[in-house]
């Protein structure tokens, strides 16, 4: 059987999966609940100077009738005292030593703040630190958060201070509120974190309110740009990681994959991209900590499936795949084929393709039903169809032909020759 044994910077874990810094690692409380079902590590809420959150505090994006496609949260870092945090993570680390404690931290911009915060959390047992780079609301005006995660030269800065006291593994969290991740990680190794993770949320407007005219999540009658969260931002996620994992410098140190990982196989693409470790929130707060029994039991048995006797075996495989647009092979060609004895006669990929593609497919009216037929000589394989279609495996794409002229883009464009169709 697999093991989902995982080793990040020395800090063991049965599992690769994490509680995120968030509502669910508040507290000893709910810490001690994840951890008996399984969890393999925790991060704990952001500590740091005592805040006053507000309330309401969270809104969501629901799409397809299924609840919460993405999350938003206008919440700050914890507001419960240091020194209660404190005892609950000794408490908690005394009682399960073998899972991931890591700790999140956002002190004051000077060095001070941070030396003094660093040491307090080593009392506790904690087994590492990560600095929370990413906060995209409330805490920027104090030249906090996300404020110093999109300014390389600070990130830097930061990082050096804490280098200089801590004697525990340290990850950097980046703010996905930029342009590119790379710069700011690549400040950050440079100046000596031990590890990267990614991405934080992003900042958004989940929507308004029609009836109040008040965007969500509504406090007294007025709303702020929150942190969006949960699936829907998976691709975005996804990209970050791989640019990380792609970079000369970034990719020297692990990386702990966030950002909309609710399945077994969410967390297998962060890890195929380069993650090490995966941490886990919004999915969490939608179904609870028993989740990980079929986090756990899924990546297990894929594993299993592939030969994988251990999460090193694949971490990073697919990041070689993803290359720039110009360098894909511009003779593979494929088209759609459709099996008539699953077609269920919907007609979807016929309107998609009809409406708003190449006009591909072909209708023959008929009693009882239609049917639906590729023109090849049409078809350009965009997928559209078969992305449409609600029978898995109805529509497949199959290579069709490969011209030898040339290879991508780049040597089209200097042969300046046409597709052979032949």
């Amino acid at each position: 059987m697999a093991s989902l044994h995982t080793n990040f910077l020395g800090i063991h874990s049965p599992n690769p999966y994490w509680l995120a810094s968030a509502p669910p690692t508040d507290k000893a409380y709910n810490v001690l609940r994840a951890f008996e079902a399984g969890w393999g590590g925790v991060v704990w809420k952001t500590l740091g100077s005592q805040v006053k959150n507000v309330s309401s505090r969270y809104s969501s994006v629901d799409y397809g009738g299924q609840r919460v496609m993405g999350f938003n949260n206008i919440e700050l870092i914890s507001d419960r005292p240091l020194d209660i945090n404190l005892r609950e993570i000794r408490e908690v680390v005394r009682e399960f030593p073998d899972r991931a404690m890591i700790v999140s931290l956002m002190a004051d911009n000077d060095r001070q703040s941070w030396h003094e915060l660093i040491k307090k959390v080593e009392d506790t047992g904690a087994h590492g630190l990560e600095l929370n780079f990413g906060c995209p609301h409330g805490m920027n005006e104090r030249g906090m958060g996300s404020a110093v995660g999109q300014d390389p030269e600070i990130a830097r800065m930061v990082v050096e201070w804490v280098m200089e006291v801590a004697t525990i593994p340290v990850i950097t969290k980046l703010t996905p509120n930029v342009h590119s991740v790379v710069p700011a990680g690549k400040a950050c190794v440079e100046a000596g974190t031990n590890a990267l993770s990614l991405i934080n949320t992003i900042q958004s407007v989940t929507g308004v309110d029609l009836d109040t005219f008040v965007p969500n999540p509504n406090v007294g009658g007025q709303s702020a740009f929150g942190g969006y969260c949960g699936p829907a931002v998976k691709p975005i996620a996804l990209k970050f990681l791989t640019t990380i994992a792609q970079n000369d410098v970034t990719r020297q140190v692990p990386v702990s994959g966030i950002g909309g990982i609710s399945t077994w196989k969410d967390a297998a693409e962060f890890m195929l991209l380069g993650a090490t470790s995966v941490q886990v929130c919004t999915a969490a707060m939608k179904h609870g900590f028993r989740i990980i029994e079929d986090l756990c039991e899924g990546l297990s048995n894929w594993m299993d499936e592939k030969g994988f006797a251990t999460t090193a075996n694949f971490i990073g495989r697919s990041v070689p795949t993803l290359t720039k647009w110009e360098e894909l092979d511009i003779n593979y060609h494929i088209v759609a084929n459709i099996d008539q004895s699953k077609c269920i006669h919907c007609g979807l990929c016929y309107i998609a393709c009809e409406d708003t593609s190449h006009q591909s497919i072909r209708l023959d009216y008929g009693n009882p039903y239609n049917t639906y037929t590729i023109k090849e000589e049409e078809c350009v394989g965009c997928n559209l169809c078969k992305l449409m279609c609600p029978v898995t495996d109805c529509i497949t794409m199959v290579e069709q032909r490969k011209a030898p002229e040339y290879v991508n883009w780049k040597d089209y464009q200097r042969l300046g020759m046409p597709l052979n169709d032949h």
